[in-house]
Formats: C-alpha cells, sequence, structure tokens
C-alpha cells in the first residue's frame, strides 16, 4: 500500500507489495525492491537502489551526498541487499570517486542512530548496534558484530564473523573471527561462541584458535607469526581468510590485551 501523502517522484520505481507510509519521501533515480516497508518520514534521495523485504524505520535518510569535502558531484550510489533493516534516524551517504558507492548487505541490522559514510562496503549479515559512527571508506566482513556507541576510523577494515565491544575505537584493522574490546581496542579471543552459532565445527574452532595464539600470545611479530602459520599449518578457509586479511591490511591489524597475555603466561 502506498499513501497518497507520501511524496514519491514519478521516475521512482517501486516494486510490487511494498508500503509507502504517510510523509515518506522517495526521490528520483530510487529503485525499491518488492515488499519493502518505507515509514513515515524516512528520506529516499536520488541515486539508491534498496532491495526486496527491507525495512526502513521513520527518520532514516539514505543516499545524501558525502560529507566530503573532496566530493564533486560525482554520480555514485547507495546499494542495500534484501532484507535489511535500517532503524530510525540511519543515515546512509553515497559514495565518492574512490569506490563509486556505498553498499549495505542482505539480512543487516542497522540499529537507531547509526551513520554509514561514504564509501562504507558493508558484507551481508552484519549488525551494527545504536549510534555507531563508521567514517568514510570503511569495510565491514559477512556477519560481524558492532556493539554500541563505536566508531571507526575511515580506511579501517573489520573481518567477517568479529564481535566489537561498544563505546570502542576502531583505528586499527580487526582480524577475522575475533573478539576485540577494552581502551585502545585490542585482542581478546576468539569469538567462539559466535562461530559455533553459524556452524562452525569444534575442529575449526580450536584451529582459529592456535593461529592467533600465534599470532598474539607468543611474542613473534606478525611477520614471524604468519611465516610460521604459513610453513606449520595446514591448509584451510579460515587460515587463506587471515593470512590475507593480514597481508592486505594498510591500517595494520590491533594488538593484543595485556591482560590476555597474562593469562596465558
Amino acid at each position: 500500500m502506498i499513501s497518497p501523502y507520501a511524496h514519491i517522484h514519478p521516475k521512482a520505481q517501486i516494486g510490487e507489495n511494498t508500503i509507502i507510509d504517510p510523509f515518506a519521501v522517495i526521490e528520483d533515480d530510487v529503485i525499491i525492491g518488492d515488499g519493502t516497508h518505507v515509514m513515515s518520514h524516512a528520506v529516499i534521495m536520488p541515486k539508491v537502489t534498496i532491495g526486496k523485504s527491507c525495512k526502513i524505520f521513520p527518520g532514516a535518510v539514505i543516499g545524501a551526498i558525502p560529507q566530503d569535502l573532496k566530493f564533486d558531484g560525482e554520480d555514485t550510489i547507495v546499494q542495500i541487499g534484501d532484507n535489511t533493516t535500517i532503524r530510525e534516524c540511519v543515515t546512509i551517504n553515497r559514495g565518492t570517486k574512490d569506490k563509486w558507492k556505498t553498499v549495505v548487505g542482505s539480512d543487516c541490522l542497522l540499529m537507531a542512530y547509526c551513520h554509514i559514510a561514504h564509501d562504507c562496503i558493508i558484507g551481508d549479515h552484519v549488525i551494527i548496534a545504536n549510534s555507531v559512527q563508521l567514517a568514510g571508506h570503511v569495510e565491514i566482513g559477512d556477519y560481524a558484530i558492532i556493539g554500541g556507541m563505536a566508531a571507526a576510523i575511515q580506511f579501517s577494515k573489520i573481518g567477517p564473523h568479529t564481535y566489537i565491544a561498544g563505546r570502542t575505537e576502531i583505528i586499527k584493522d580487526v582480524p577475522p573471527y575475533i573478539k576485540a574490546g577494552r581502551s585502545p581496542l585490542s585482542y581478546v579471543g576468539v569469538n567462539s561462541i559466535g562461530l559455533q552459532r553459524r556452524g562452525f565445527t569444534s575442529e575449526k574452532i580450536n584451529n582459529i584458535s592456535e593461529i592467533y595464539r600465534n599470532i598474539y600470545l607468543r611474542g613473534l611479530n606478525i611477520s614471524q607469526a604468519t611465516t610460521l602459520i604459513e610453513k606449520e599449518f595446514p591448509d584451510s578457509e579460515e587460515k587463506k581468510e587471515i593470512l590475507k586479511f593480514i597481508k592486505e591490511s594498510n591500517r595494520g591489524i590491533l594488538k593484543v590485551s595485556s591482560k590476555e597475555i597474562k593469562d596465558e603466561n
């Protein structure tokens, strides 16, 4: 059902069984998939594609131009996957010529007052809690969870299956499969509970834990640890993912909490 009190540009493409509540605003060059619900006072600005069965709550603003002084009007977009929920007052900005797009995947939950800046790339099944602030060019892997009021610096990367505590500052890259917390943000262990819930076997979880023990708890530098892991650990998707992430990290990965080192010893 589309309310006659909504403002919908005549060139917007609206899918079947879509609900658009009174006083929602949908501008030109917008595509909204079947079964999506856009609630009152949400604003969908130009160059936005939203997938099927999404929920856009009141006050959300999707597709505003980047808050970047280098932006020069380039033709950039926002892409949002299927079954994603965007809660009250979330803001998602268009990309710049760096990536030309800002992407939020499918089956994500972005809680109230999150900000997703230009050129962020967010995977599938990601949960971002209330008031998390992502600067430009942040990348987040599938199934990552970020606690409320955390903030990520520009160009930082967060690996898949990570759990990051709330009220933290993400200034280094967070490798896959781990928990991160404390201040400064540090490695505090493997996200074993999350991995169990997603069907990882005990063998895989133990292998991941042993990889990170060598990275963080044996007193090796990153180069020494990655060389040892490459040579001595059996090949696996998890090993490949971890080593690839570390190799491609431009900011460097976060360090280990001193408490974890004491506990190991």
